[in-house]
């Protein structure tokens, strides 16, 4: 049977023109990697960096911060010279300001945003799209690891073949129209294997550390960007589950859900943020135990290459609810028109409202949405 996964390239068509692909260049070596091996298999390859407008200096006790700064600029200008294909930087400020934009609302409601997730669906998907549009390119590129391939009801997204990189969970909010003229050239790869062909190809960035954290947060500290853009928010207490005020605190917005470290405040045991009332800047803490999620809601939930009707349930799945690969088993069941509700098989620790949800069978995922309200073990909403 042949496997029409596209991290093995789909067939070239039989016709006189290579056929054109935009491929986002972030200055690394994944995306890199991906361009030459688009090139190898005769396309037409179009580089394009998208600039976020964040300037910082290079930190050079600590890992690298982001994909998008001027060095990677350059890397990635360097990349397209090397491979001897055309390259475009395109001023994306503005779209990367509404990224920063949701980033503090987020934290302003006491709910965990996940801006790559967000930045993926807008920017580096969204608006690559309407760029391939405009230079005539059928295909459009990266360097995530992750598998598509075409199924009977369209387009079915798959883990990545390296099990420490897979990248799919954020493409959950990709639209399956932009996933169906996507191509993902390193799914099927392993990261080492990925940074030989780099070298073997004399590119450059072979050795190149790997992006860390949020690229418009240089620092590392998500706090700092806060600060910078009007404050942590409103001061308010520290409370246990019996409401005792343990600490004081000077902005409801440095704190997040399954928090441990940086409370302010001495206890006998570890002790874990529940739950921030943003109305009141109230942070309410417990131990470890009741971080537990029992059960979840989530919204603007949609799937690839399947369908999902109301009060259909999903049995023996993996919930995943944060960047790092894994997932909790649970079932799923459909509510409403793109709103389903999970339930854990057992307690899942710091699941909090914001996140990105996505649901995998095996090495597929099924569908995704935002998480709206959750049920932790002790009977606490969130």
């Amino acid at each position: 049977m042949r496997d029409n996964r596209r991290s093995i390239l789909p067939p070239l068509p039989d016709r006189m023109s290579p056929t054109r692909v935009l491929a986002a260049l972030s200055g690394g070596v994944d995306s890199s990697v991906a361009a030459h091996l688009l090139l190898e298999q005769g396309y037409e390859v179009f580089g394009v960096f998208l600039r976020n407008g964040v300037e910082a200096p290079e930190q050079l006790d600590r890992p690298k911060q982001g994909c998008c700064s001027v060095e990677d600029a350059r890397d990635a200008a360097r990349v397209a010279d090397i491979l001897g294909i055309p390259f475009h930087a395109l001023d994306m400020e503005k779209e990367f300001r509404s990224v920063r934009s949701y980033f503090r609302d987020e934290y302003a409601h006491g709910r965990t945003p996940n801006p790559c997730a967000v930045c993926n669906r807008d920017i580096k998907f969204g608006a690559l799209a309407a760029f391939a549009d405009a230079v005539g390119a059928e295909y459009l590129a990266t360097g995530h690891y992750a598998q598509l391939s075409q199924g009977p009801d369209g387009v079915e997204l798959r883990r990545g073949a390296d099990p420490r990189k897979d990248q799919s969970y954020v493409l959950f909010p990709v639209a399956p129209a932009i996933l169906e003229r996507t191509l993902l050239p390193l799914g099927g790869l392993q990261k080492d294997r990925t940074r030989a062909m780099a070298e073997a190809s004399g590119l450059p960035v072979f050795a190149k550390p790997d992006s860390q954290e949020i690229c418009f947060v240089p620092s590392g500290d998500y706090r700092d960007v806060l600060r910078d853009e009007g404050g942590l928010g409103k001061p308010g207490r520290l409370i246990d589950r019996d409401g005792k005020v343990l600490a004081t605190h000077q902005g409801h917005m440095g704190f997040t859900r399954g928090q441990r470290r940086g409370l302010g405040f001495a206890s006998t045991q570890p002790m874990y943020v529940l739950d921030i009332d943003a109305d009141s800047g109230d942070v309410r803490v417990g131990p470890r135990e009741a971080t537990g999620c029992a059960r979840l809601s989530a919204r603007e939930f949609r799937t690839f290459g399947t369908s999902l009707a109301v009060d259909e349930e999903w049995n023996d799945v993996q919930i995943q609810f944060r960047s790092s690969p894994g997932g909790q088993p649970g079932q799923l069941r459909c509510v409403a028109p793109g709103e389903v509700e999970v339930r854990f098989t057992d307690p899942a620790a710091s699941v909090n409202p914001g996140q990105g949800l996505a649901v995998y069978r095996d090495d597929r995922l099924l569908g995704g949405g935002w998480i709206h309200a959750v049920h932790l073990v002790d009977g606490l909403v969130v």
